[in-house]
C-alpha cells in the first residue's frame, strides 16, 4: 500500500503536541479559499511512498512524541493513511489527523473506504475547513476560529497545558529552499506587515 506524499517534516512542534513526525499528503478536493497548501490540491504530484518504509522511517525518528497527518487531505487518502497511522500507533506513537471536513460529515461518511478505520486510529483530530476570514492564533493547532479540536482518546485532553499556548510556525532554510509550517495565517500577517513597512 501506497501514501501520496507531498511533504514531510520529520521533527515539528507547530503541527500537534510534542516533537511530532509530520506528514503532508497529496490531493485535497476541498480546496478551501486561502489555504496555505494549494500547490497539494491536484491528485497528482507529490512521491508516491510505501506506508511500511514511511511508518519505518518515523520509528527510526528517535524522541518524537508521534505523527501528524495533514495535507491535502488525508481523508482523501483514508485507507493508507489508516493504515500507516495503525503501524507506528502499535509503535507507541501518538496520531493527530487535521481535516478540513467536519466530524459530522466524517461520521456521515464512515462506509466509505478508510473512514472509520482512520478515525479509530487517531488520538487527536483537529477538523473544519481553513477560514482566512476567520484566522485564529488564540489557539493552538488550529488555523481559524471555526475548526475544533477533538479527544478521541484519553492520551490527550482539553487541560493538557500544552494546547493554552498562542499558534505558531517554523520556518526552515536547507539547501537553499525556504519553508513554513505551522499556524496558516501568519503568511497574510507577514505580507500585512512587510506592506506598513513597505
Amino acid at each position: 500500500m501506497h501514501l501520496r506524499v507531498a511533504q514531510v517534516v520529520p521533527r515539528t512542534e507547530a503541527e500537534g503536541p510534542g516533537q511530532r513526525f509530520a506528514v503532508w499528503v497529496q490531493g485535497c478536493t476541498l480546496r478551501c479559499v486561502g489555504c496555505c497548501n494549494p500547490e497539494m490540491f491536484p491528485r497528482e504530484g507529490g512521491e508516491r511512498v510505501a506506508v511500511r518504509e514511511l511508518a519505518r522511517r518515523v520509528a527510526r525518528t528517535v524522541g518524537i512524541e508521534g505523527i501528524s497527518l495533514l495535507g491535502g487531505e488525508p481523508f482523501e487518502q483514508a485507507e493508507a493513511c489508516a493504515r500507516f497511522a495503525r503501524l507506528v500507533g502499535a509503535a507507541g506513537l501518538s496520531v493527530t489527523v487535521f481535516t478540513g471536513y467536519t466530524r459530522a460529515e466524517l461520521d456521515a461518511r464512515r462506509g466509505a473506504a478508510g473512514v472509520a478505520d482512520l478515525l479509530s486510529a487517531c488520538d487527536l483530530l483537529v477538523d473544519g475547513r481553513f477560514d482566512s476570514d476567520r484566522s485564529d492564533a488564540s489557539r493552538r493547532w488550529v488555523g481559524s476560529s471555526n475548526q475544533v479540536v477533538h479527544f478521541l482518546t484519553p492520551r490527550y485532553s482539553a487541560s493538557d497545558p500544552r494546547f493554552f499556548a498562542t499558534n505558531t510556525a517554523e520556518i526552515r532554510l536547507s539547501r537553499g529552499e525556504l519553508t513554513m509550517n505551522g499556524w496558516p495565517g501568519l503568511v497574510p500577517e507577514l505580507l500585512r506587515k512587510a506592506r506598513r513597512l513597505g
